[in-house]
């Protein structure tokens, strides 16, 4: 997973330029046409979120804005590769138009797979793992 930090734009709402709408668009395109993407979205401003902790056997619901934009995350593409080299060699070709802020850094995160914690899942848990993932993919084809 790349995740695209906050800034003082997205946390305004401001949605970026036409430029770097294609910009990003040519980026995702050629992910696609590579085999790699999976799914990628920017998030609204943390002023229409929600922080909701469990604190003393009770859910505490925080609205936001939330202070820091530099600690929020702004969107995120999922990419399927072979290697922690092919994700990065990925992110190097991130479009600079879109990068939020100078200095910012597209954080790289290894997504977890049922198969990661295989000795702890039962085989019936590993089972209905994959019958989820199923189920949510075919709800996501149908709209």
């Amino acid at each position: 997973m790349i995740i695209v930090p906050a800034s003082g734009e997205t946390e305004q709402g401001l949605s970026g330029s036409e430029q770097q709408f294609a910009d990003m668009q040519a980026y995702n395109e050629e992910m696609l046409k590579a085999g790699v993407f999976v799914d990628g979205q920017g998030l609204h401003p943390s002023a229409k979120g929600a922080r909701v902790t469990y604190e003393e056997g009770d859910w505490v619901v925080t609205d936001g804005p939330f202070a820091e934009a530099k600690e929020l995350i702004a969107g995120f593409s999922i990419i399927e590769v072979s290697s922690r080299e092919e994700a990065i060699e990925w992110v190097k070709k991130w479009p600079t138009s879109c990068v939020p802020d100078p200095g910012q850094a597209l954080e790289l995160r290894q997504v977890y797979s049922p198969e990661d914690f295989a000795d702890v899942l039962t085989p019936e848990m590993l089972e209905r793992e994959e019958q989820m993932r199923a189920e949510a993919a075919r709800n996501a084809a149908q709209g």
